[in-house]
């Protein structure tokens, strides 16, 4: 496992972002010139919450980051749909955008969909990066998550939740901590019981696809994230062929928000990865 302890960077702001609306109804920034970026955030989160990413790969990339369904500005999908629906509505957004071909990035359930989208349309995904990402969930792991998406429905969105798991007690991440909790706070709550739903399944969706993707594959987690663990990442990299692990040593599920420096740079070395051929 190779740990990397986190470098200094701007602290992520609240960036205000005008979004776009593509004609299915998904909300999305671009900014920049040159080979296509798609960011997707995760469960309860925004386009915003990549701050730190666009703000950094705009001066080389075309950079696109997306609302998932029913977060942010885009609509949501219908009730039930599982993560194979989010998979496909992203390859949607693709066709709406007339992207060919890109990199990909996604932190936690953005990683479940996009993972999907290197298993399902393969020849349309340059590089796939799964941040915080999980991958076969132990039986307690699973039947916790099972049990916080049934919660959603009679007691709404959970915010201390979450951020003790993202953040635990590390006072460094306020900031990062102050603007999840708003995010959170203004998340379209069906729109999040839908996609944590979909979250709380989407483990082993995907699972034993890893050995079939070809493209350069960067498998990126924080040191202390207690459900996106060091482990999963380690065991699917070691299962692609083109793929590795990364371990932010001190930090925890937020990484791209907490360690932005370091995931930056871990992000610049994945994107200059030779492609496989197609």
């Amino acid at each position: 496992m190779q740990t990397i302890d986190s470098m200094k960077a701007p602290e992520a702001g609240a960036m205000p972002v005008a979004r776009k609306t593509t004609a299915s109804g998904a909300a999305y920034f671009e900014a920049g010139e040159g080979e296509t970026l798609v960011l997707i955030h995760g469960v309860g989160m925004r386009l915003e919450a990549w701050a730190p990413q666009i703000e950094a790969f705009s001066r080389t990339h075309r950079v696109i980051a997306v609302d998932m369904p029913g977060h942010g500005g885009s609509g949501k999908l219908p009730a039930g749909s599982t993560l194979k629906e989010f998979v496909a509505w992203f390859g949607r957004f693709l066709d709406d955008m007339a992207i060919a071909r890109a990199n990909v990035a996604g932190h936690s359930m953005g990683a479940l969909i996009s993972g999907g989208a290197a298993a399902t349309f393969a020849d349309r995904i340059s590089r796939v990066a799964y941040l915080n990402g999980v991958y076969r969930r132990d039986p307690a792991a699973k039947a916790a998550v099972q049990a916080r998406a049934a919660a959603i429905r009679t007691s709404g969105v959970d915010k201390e939740g979450p951020l003790l798991r993202w953040f635990g007690d590390d006072p460094q991440s306020q900031r990062a901590r102050e603007l999840t909790r708003a995010w959170l706070e203004a998340v379209d709550p069906e729109g999040y019981a839908i996609a944590y739903n979909a979250f709380a399944g989407g483990d082993e969706t995907y699972a034993d696809c890893w050995p079939s993707v070809t493209c350069p594959a960067l498998f990126l987690t924080g040191s202390g994230d207690p459900n996106s663990t060091p482990e999963m990442a380690e065991r699917m990299a070691s299962l692609t062929p083109n793929g590795w692990a990364r371990i932010v040593d001190g930090h925890r599920h937020m990484v791209n928000l907490t360690a932005p420096g370091t995931v930056n740079a871990l992000m610049a070395e994945w994107l200059t990865c030779k492609e496989e051929p197609v």
